[in-house]
């Protein structure tokens, strides 16, 4: 075939087998990526919160010290006053550390127990105050740097979301599901905790796969089963691999599969609920909505399930 000078061929349009091979290998890194996103983003709220309970307590303990001071200050004024030797006062009760503090009021004279027993308090908190203000700045340290790692799986996390929906355009097959969506109703074999697992995650059904969701307008993967065993009384952590840690002593091959069991794939980068009768209810993937489908098309390698 003779080509005219300057013109290019063009790529060979992909056929579909080839675009939906590609999203399924996109949809694998995805779903790893938004679980080590939803992973730092536990992290960071456990170093923030552990860093405001920190900074509390420091404050408070500011207000104590500050009160103690001034008690101190009123024995000193009151030592003045019966004619103590107070030439030392300004350095000691200025101090960081008042070790010399009560050595230097036994020196200047007797002090009643309550007085002493209030400087004894002001020296206890003192000593505290820096090892609290110190743990209050790691913890802040830690919260920092979890946050970045949050952002930068953020950001990995859109790009990818980027390249799927591009696929699914090519495939005609972005679903972008309905957030008020009610649902179908769980008619299946569960009883108990296990029934009432069902029902949450079937009146999602219809609702958006959202990336890092919890509910109630869309869910990722981890985060509907974390919903829907919270309706029936039992927490779970965040994400699918601490859901898999969290069910050590709980795991169950999978030909004893039991309703309300969670199937975790390979890898670790997806959990789905069994339904009963060989079914599953899941939230997929980007572009795609919180469904029922047969554990036989799920299409992806399985490592084991955990029973809660």
């Amino acid at each position: 075939m003779t080509v005219p000078a300057g013109t290019a061929l063009a790529d060979p349009k992909p056929t579909v087998k080839q675009v939906k091979a590609k999203l399924d290998k996109l949809n694998d890194k995805a779903d790893k990526v938004v679980d080590r996103y939803n992973t730092a983003t536990e992290q960071y709220k456990k170093a923030k919160n552990a860093y405001t309970k920190l900074n509390d307590r420091y404050k408070q303990k500011l207000q104590t010290v500050a009160e103690l001071r001034a008690e101190v200050i009123r024995v000193a004024v009151d030592a003045y006053k019966m004619g103590g030797d107070v030439t030392s006062w300004p350095g000691m009760v200025g101090a960081d550390n008042p070790d010399h503090l009560l050595s230097g009021l036994a020196m200047a004279g007797q002090i009643s127990r309550e007085r002493l027993e209030k400087l004894t308090a002001f020296d206890r908190e003192n000593r505290g105050l820096k090892d609290e203000r110190d743990n209050a700045q790691t913890a802040l340290a830690e919260a920092d740097e979890e946050r970045d790692s949050v952002q930068k799986e953020r950001a990995e996390v859109l790009k990818l979301i980027g390249e799927q929906k591009k696929l699914l355009d090519k495939l005609d097959a972005y679903n972008p599901g309905n957030p008020n969506s009610t649902g179908i109703k769980y008619t299946g074999p569960a009883s108990g905790s296990a029934a009432a697992v069902l029902r949450f995650a079937f009146a999602q059904v219809g609702k958006p796969y959202i990336y890092g969701g919890t509910g109630p307008r869309g869910y990722d993967c981890s985060g509907l089963t974390q919903a829907a065993w919270h309706a029936a009384g039992v927490s779970l952590p965040r994400t699918t691999w601490q859901q898999w840690a969290w069910g050590a002593g709980r795991k169950v091959d999978i030909k004893d599969l039991q309703p309300g069991d969670l199937i975790f794939s390979e890898g670790l980068g997806h959990v789905s609920i069994y339904a009963g009768g060989g079914k599953i209810v899941h939230a997929p993937q980007t572009g795609d909505v919180v469904k029922v489908v047969r554990l036989a098309d799920y299409g992806r390698p399985l490592v084991g399930a955990i029973r809660p």
